[in-house]
């Protein structure tokens, strides 16, 4: 395609019928005062879309609208601009055609852009038109920045050379240390997990490498491998970095630290174990600027999300969160804590570690080398005169009994146990040697939960069912079963080709029945569990997954990862 001509947009889009002639009044007039971009300030006051207006400077030049929600780079032809100058010139290299290099650029009236990607290039253009809007974050993931974190690793290799790595301490407290390869490549890696919504980095030693992995919608992945020398220096900054004991490489170390990235503050968790090679290193991300957590945003269905608010409205009992590790409990209860937080109550939690930080809740960080326990912690919390108590785990027998005893003398204790449904937790308890009594006469509410995966939205594509699905799916839908259309995504540069963008919860509840308690009560378990099943029928895990499952948001695979033995 030849060299495109320059283009007026207001004008273009009148004679396109894209907007009106007053709109284009109102719009320059806009224009004028704020500076801003016209196309910016057509799509900000509803005027027109990003796609609406791509697709008219497409038609007016003769070329192709490339829609980039489904377009898949190769990664080859996208390096052929660095990623400071396809942000510069709003542009990415889509593909190689009859001799011709394909650019998508969201402002083709840009000509001095155009002149300068053709003279980076090398080669003849054909010019296509992407919108704006999906252009910047396919910017996003296909700059990965993989190449310069092994860069980086190598560049730390080479300098350590064979100096011990005790010298490596001095990384840490040396001017200049901000510069230091190992410095950079941490900050580096800590960027690109930002970027991809990473939960957690993996540092982990084998024996002739250092594998970095990252932990994005609950799979891991590997985002690097170098050289295991470098190893002992980077769990050494990590150390300095969290004040742990940088002379003990035998006992598991757990801390903690802050950091500032792009312009958040994330707290990061550090947990350290001796390993064969050396110490694994795992850190947890938590961004704290992230905005207060909404029980309404947690897409739980509707009768769940009125029975939980009605349990924790109440002044008095316990409500339980249960699930394994990862599996967003934490994220509930702050949900929780943010509805209930008023300056008419006082709020105490009791964590290991303090997670999230709300503003107007007493905090307090158990300590166990110190012998501040969640037992000590609770028992002093009672004496503060509290109305609602969070304590982070229910890990043993003491701090159960106590917290059971704070729900039956007028105060509201949410907690958290690793149980794999609701119909069980009660039955943990007891097998804890939590006084029968105590279990029926406290509890109130029992919400379990799992993540699922969604589907990319960018990718998502009708998936005919596999016979072992179509089975599965008929112990909920019976007959129904092929009355619902199902989704599984294809992979793109959106979803790093995995198919799934994002987690979701799915829920299920046990509410303490008066026919519940005397079941508890008594020594038979089984007639507890026939009552509890009664009651959860049609509202359990494995039902709510497959709810997500035909309509569209998880794939069959995924529900069937997160249902229990006891659904079945």
């Amino acid at each position: 395609m030849a060299r495109p001509e320059k283009i007026r947009l207001g004008d273009l889009l009148v004679q396109q019928n894209v907007i009106t002639d007053e709109q284009l009044k109102l719009a320059l007039a806009e224009q004028k005062k704020s500076g801003r971009k016209l196309g910016r300030v057509l799509v900000e006051a509803g005027y027109a879309t990003e796609d609406g207006i791509a697709r008219a400077l497409a038609r007016q030049l003769g070329a192709e609208f490339v829609d980039l929600k489904t377009f898949q780079p190769r990664p080859e032809l996208v390096k052929l601009l660095s990623e400071a100058q396809a942000r510069r010139f709003r542009a990415l290299v889509l593909e190689e055609r009859d001799g011709l290099l394909r650019v998508g650029m969201s402002d083709p009236s840009d000509l001095a852009a155009f002149d300068e990607i053709a003279r980076i290039v090398r080669r003849d253009i054909d010019l296509a038109v992407v919108a704006e809007g999906q252009l910047l974050p396919l910017l996003d993931r296909v700059y990965r920045r993989t190449e310069e974190i092994s860069n980086l690793a190598k560049d730390l290799t080479q300098e350590m050379g064979d100096i011990p790595v005790e010298f490596g301490a001095v990384l840490g407290l040396t001017p200049g240390a901000e510069d230091a390869p190992v410095v950079r490549l941490l900050q580096t890696v800590f960027e690109e997990a930002q970027k991809t919504r990473a939960s957690d980095i993996h540092v982990e030693p084998q024996e002739k490498s250092l594998t970095i992995r990252f932990r994005i919608d609950g799979v891991l992945h590997v985002q690097t491998e170098a050289d295991a020398k470098i190893a002992p220096a980077l769990v050494l900054r990590l150390k300095l970095m969290s004040g742990l004991d940088i002379s003990e490489k035998r006992l598991p170390q757990d801390g903690r630290f802050n950091l500032k990235l792009r312009g958040a503050s994330v707290d990061v968790r550090i947990s350290t174990m001796p390993t064969q090679h050396g110490e694994s290193v795992v850190l947890r991300l938590l961004a704290q600027n992230t905005g207060l957590l909404q029980l309404d945003r947690l897409a739980m269905p509707p009768h769940v999300l009125a029975r939980f608010r009605h349990a924790i409205a109440r002044p008095s009992g316990i409500v339980l969160v249960t699930g394994p590790t990862g599996s967003g409990k934490t994220t509930t209860l702050y949900a929780a804590m943010n509805e209930i937080n008023s300056p008419e109550k006082k709020i105490i939690t009791v964590e290991d570690p303090v997670e999230y930080r709300l503003p107007g809740l007493n905090q307090v960080q158990v300590h166990e080398k110190i012998g501040l326990s969640f037992a000590r912690v609770l028992r002093s919390a009672l004496r503060q005169d509290p109305d609602i108590i969070l304590v982070g785990e229910m890990r043993d027998q003491e701090t159960a009994e106590i917290g059971m005893r704070a729900a039956m003398t007028g105060h509201l204790v949410l907690s958290t146990l690793h149980t794999n449904d609701a119909l069980s937790t009660p039955i943990r308890l007891l097998d804890m040697d939590v006084p029968r009594h105590m279990v029926a006469l406290s509890i109130q509410l029992v919400l379990a939960q799992r993540l699922v995966r969604v589907i990319c939205p960018n990718c998502s594509a009708p998936h005919p069912l596999e016979p072992h699905e179509r089975e599965w799916l008929r112990y909920e839908l019976g007959d129904g079963v092929d009355r619902h259309p199902y989704a599984k995504g294809a992979g793109c540069a959106h979803c790093a080709n995995t198919g799934y963008q994002g987690r979701q919860a799915v829920y299920e509840f046990l509410e303490m029945t008066n026919a519940l308690v005397e079941a508890a009560n008594h020594g038979d378990p089984s007639e507890f569990v026939r009552l509890g099943r009664q009651q959860m029928s049609g509202n359990t895990l494995r039902r709510d997954a497959v709810r997500q499952v035909t309509a569209g948001r998880t794939t069959v695979d995924e529900a069937m990862r997160i249902a229990t033995p006891l659904d079945e």
